[in-house]
């Protein structure tokens, strides 16, 4: 049940009062409690009191109806149920004025007013089973805000149909402004909701009116002395949020109420802005509404991109400067000159964050400085002016002014906290600095945020992801006058516009960035086409954090895996740091996969520089599906026609072969075409081929049409010849699930087709398995290979004929061969498809785990290849790929 349902079903109650039904009823809002529960208590027959006005249900409730002193009725039944000896998870007493309860597993108290009990409803919950840490945890003044806005924005739109979405989502800002004003101190406390219950009808039919003078006010700064005594008590708002005109808005009974409940029932105290943002931004987005409150992202995760980007420094500076008022108020003069902007910042949550512990660290200088010199004048000195941002939705844009001007307040409150009465005045409102709505990939970020080369500007975010292939084809006309340039431009990914933009930006100045991306432009091919372009700009990676789950703050999340990366100018880095597994290290220089080591960079090639043999792509039919048999199929064939057997043969691709999913096809060559023709079934199936393959775009697969009985392309299949008894295919999936520890490669014969959708290395020698089902070969896999979403894409271009491998003696060929014998031998022995045995161990969800047979057999044979490369054992995969990377670098060097 939505918050907004519990408060909207017990203010109902309490309204509309029946003082015998009252408890009945308050226990029907909580679902887990069983009606037939509630009626046998009623009719008092599971009530363990037999006091009139007491109601005992075991283990759920004691509650007792009062007249005059509630507290010592509630001292008194807390005495009786202590010598009773039982323990009703509530106890409860009220007079319908006054209202006490306890829970007596927190032994948490409430003392409200009856009237209140409404927003107190969480206090319950732990009826439904849902703990009060838990519910907490959940953020619930921002869903109950959310909720109650998707409410009137619902409502306004059906009342509403011509309305500008941008004069609704403006008029949405300014009513949570004030509804937020009126319960921090910034306005009169309640003035906002009682000035709409007294002096509007009930209707709703002149709410327009008075809102619209009341906007009109708040922007006012000099104020007539014939202004209406209703709108004197309100102050002067400034920071041009009531600025632009406001647009006419139909109300009606219903949205009049909501917008009174949402005074009246919502802490707005207890909102947070970084969190508030998204929600409210969910609200206004149709598409996101079913993700509410799910989307913000976590503190802990926006603290891995802005401390190592500035605020680890100024943690330093401010311990090297204690005790010290001179380099203290330095420490402030620089922290007041410090500029920073998201250029991709939605709701706001990255620049909230920063503005809030900015203006905390800011308030231990002010300490500090008030011991040396005991004063007590604390002059804030961080202003909302320092942030800037771009987004590309307008109504992002006003929420990220709106929850940075709650920010401001909440800080200036947590000021008075600190240091008594001091409070820097919230209103008149300071102007934030160019929150700029727009596509950040059309617009000069220079123009934005004017910056010298020695000005100290901050960069950061977490930029759009989207896929190069996965993108909308609009995209690209915004991508392309940044990266069209680069060869395979249309493969990289949305975000890598956001760190070339930014790397130009910080270009030979002491500006630096950090943003949060998918990992994959640290993989693959993306990081041959994008990190020399970022390298032209003479900066490099100052900081990262290796892979990790970007999870958001709500429940049974998955997240995305992703990397932190901070660039700067490599004339201004003090020391390189990169963070993993929740440690740090002090590295010489991270290279564009984010390991310790040069900036080496793996490139396409087309033969293996090992000298391995050669790898192939499968063959592909295109053929519309009509030489592909299934099991059943090639049995109906086969038993028409016996003499078909021939022609048929099993064929595998990546996912039968590791499901071991049975396939056929019809198998032609220019040889035996013409006496296959002569069974119908076949003449008809290639007819098919013919029809599809002459239908199509392409010139190619229209040439391919006067050879329709065969595959259009039959790798190197037609090129071996089998000259020995023992012949191994080795089968490469070009797609497996990252979450396995290894990619299960196998063998197979020369009767068995391999498709496209696998690769082959025909007539391989068994060693050549081992090695490729090595953690060695698994650790280059996982960070020169390409991605298909998060699954492994193997390239034979990329990753096998890149693959640097080590001269090996028979010996050693032998000792693989022997460990990868006894896995396939292990394989056999378990039974089960190679999915099952090599589980998903890796996997947030649902995991299952590898054969541990199998999984001792791999271990075994990986610690055979690791000797092979290096005398001594790896401390990690990342010593792995670092001394990798160097092999290949010296394998290019003596190619070239």
């Amino acid at each position: 049940m939505a918050i907004t349902e519990y408060e909207d079903k017990i203010k109902d109650i309490v309204e509309n009062l029946d003082k015998e039904e009252f408890i009945f009823e308050f226990l029907g809002v909580y679902s887990k409690i069983a009606k037939s529960t509630i009626t046998k208590l009623r009719k008092g027959t599971n009530n363990l009191s037999k006091v009139p006005g007491e109601y005992h249900l075991k283990n759920k409730l004691y509650f007792k109806q009062v007249s005059g002193d509630t507290l010592q009725a509630f001292t008194d039944l807390i005495n009786k149920i202590s010598q009773q000896n039982v323990n009703p998870r509530y106890i409860m007493v009220t007079d319908f004025k006054n209202l006490i309860a306890r829970d007596t597993k927190t032994q948490e108290t409430i003392d409200i007013d009856f009237k209140k009990l409404p927003r107190n409803f969480e206090f319950f919950l732990a009826w439904n089973g849902i703990e009060k840490a838990d519910f907490e945890r959940e953020n619930p003044a921002d869903l109950k805000a959310a909720e109650r806005f998707a409410k009137l924005y619902d409502t306004l739109l059906k009342d509403n149909e011509r309305i500008s979405r941008h004069g609704l989502n403006l008029f949405l800002i300014r009513l949570l402004f004030c509804l937020f004003a009126e319960d921090t101190g910034v306005f009169e406390k309640d003035i906002f909701t009682n000035t709409i219950k007294s002096m509007t009808k009930e209707d709703g039919s002149d709410l327009n009116c008075r809102i619209q003078e009341l906007f009109e006010f708040l922007d006012t700064k000099i104020r007539p002395e014939d202004t209406p005594a209703w709108l004197r008590k309100f102050p002067y708002v400034n920071g041009q949020l009531f600025t632009e005109q406001h647009t006419n808005v139909v109300f009606s009974k219903k949205s009049r109420n909501l917008i009174i409940e949402a005074g009246e029932l919502i802490g707005w105290d207890k909102v947070n802005p970084d969190i508030l943002g998204s929600m409210l931004q969910a609200v206004a987005s149709e598409d996101k509404r079913s993700h509410l409150g799910m989307h913000y992202t976590s503190v802990p995760n926006i603290m891995k991109v802005i401390n190592p980007l500035f605020l680890d420094d100024l943690h330093e500076e401010f311990e090297k400067a204690k005790g010290n008022e001179t380099k203290l108020n330095n420490l402030l003069e620089r922290m007041r000159k410090m500029k920073f902007m998201d250029p991709a910042c939605g709701s706001g949550n990255f620049l909230i964050i920063t503005y809030k512990e900015l203006r905390r660290l800011e308030m231990d200088i002010f300490e500090e400085l008030g011991k040396i010199n005991n004063s007590t004048m604390y002059v804030p000195t961080i202003d909302l002016g320092q942030f800037y941002g771009i987004e590309i939705e307008d109504f992002a844009v006003d929420v990220t002014r709106l929850s940075l001007y709650i920010a401001d307040h909440q800080m200036n409150l947590e000021l008075k906290r600190r240091y008594g009465d001091y409070l820097r005045e919230t209103l008149p409102l300071h102007k934030v600095g160019d929150i700029r709505c727009g596509n950040a990939l059309r617009l000069d970020w220079n123009e934005i945020l004017p910056h010298e080369k020695d000005d100290e500007v901050y960069l950061f975010g977490n930029p759009p992801y989207k896929g190069g292939k996965s993108q909308p084809k609009e995209y690209k006309k915004y991508t392309k006058p940044i990266i069209g340039h680069i060869k395979g431009w249309k493969n990289l990914d949305y975000i890598t516009c956001w760190f070339i933009l930014g790397s130009r930006y910080i270009s030979n100045s002491k500006a630096k960035l950090s943003f949060v991306s998918t990992n994959s432009i640290c993989q693959g091919e993306q990081v041959a086409m994008l990190w020399p372009e970022i390298y032209k700009n003479n900066v490099e990676i100052n900081f990262a954090y290796t892979s990790f789950k970007w999870n958001n703050n709500a429940k049974n999340n998955a997240g995305v895996t992703v990397v932190v990366i901070g660039l700067s100018n490599r004339k201004f880095i003090k020391q390189k740091k990169l963070f993993y597994d929740n440690k740090v290290r002090l590295v010489d220089n991270i290279n564009p996969y984010l390991i310790n080591g040069e900036n080496i960079i793996v490139n396409k090639t087309f033969k293996s520089l090992s000298g391995l043999p050669l790898m192939s792509l499968g063959n592909m039919p295109k053929d519309g599906g009509n030489l592909m048999l299934t099991e059943e199929e090639r049995d109906k064939l086969l038993l028409n026609y016996p003499n078909s057997e021939k022609y048929i043969r099993r064929i595998t691709g990546s996912k039968e072969y590791i499901n071991d999913i049975a396939r056929y096809c019809i198998w032609l060559n220019d040889d035996n075409y013409k006496e296959a023709m002569d069974i119908p079934l076949i003449k008809k199936r290639i007819e098919k081929v013919k029809d599809f393959r002459l239908s199509s775009t392409a010139q190619s697969t229209r040439e391919a049409a006067s050879y329709a009985y065969k595959f259009k392309q039959r790798g190197h299949y037609d090129n071996v010849t089998v000259s020995k008894e023992q012949f191994n295919t080795i089968v490469v999936p070009r797609v497996s699930s990252e979450s396995r520890i290894y990619v299960p490669f196998g063998l197979s014969n020369q009767n068995v087709i391999i498709s496209d959708s696998a690769m082959a290395i025909y007539d391989a020698p068994l060693w050549l398995l081992g090695l490729l089902e090595s953690r060695m070969h698994m650790v280059w896999l996982e960070n020169v290979g390409r991605k298909l979403e998060t699954r492994y894409r193997y390239s034979s271009v990329l990753v096998y004929n890149t693959f640097p491998v080590p001269e090996l003696s028979t010996r050693r060929k032998n000792e693989i061969e022997e460990l990868i014998g006894n896995i396939l031998d292990i394989r056999e022995e378990e039974g089960g498809t190679l999915a099952e045995l090599y589980g998903s161990p890796l996997a947030a969800k649902n995991p299952k785990p590898m054969n541990s047979r199998l999984l001792e057999a791999h271990k075994e044979l990986d610690k055979v290849v690791d000797r092979a490369y290096k005398s001594t054992d790896f401390k990690d995969d990342n010593e792995r790929l670092a001394l990798l990377l160097n092999m290949y670098s010296e394998m290019v060097n003596k190619e070239g």
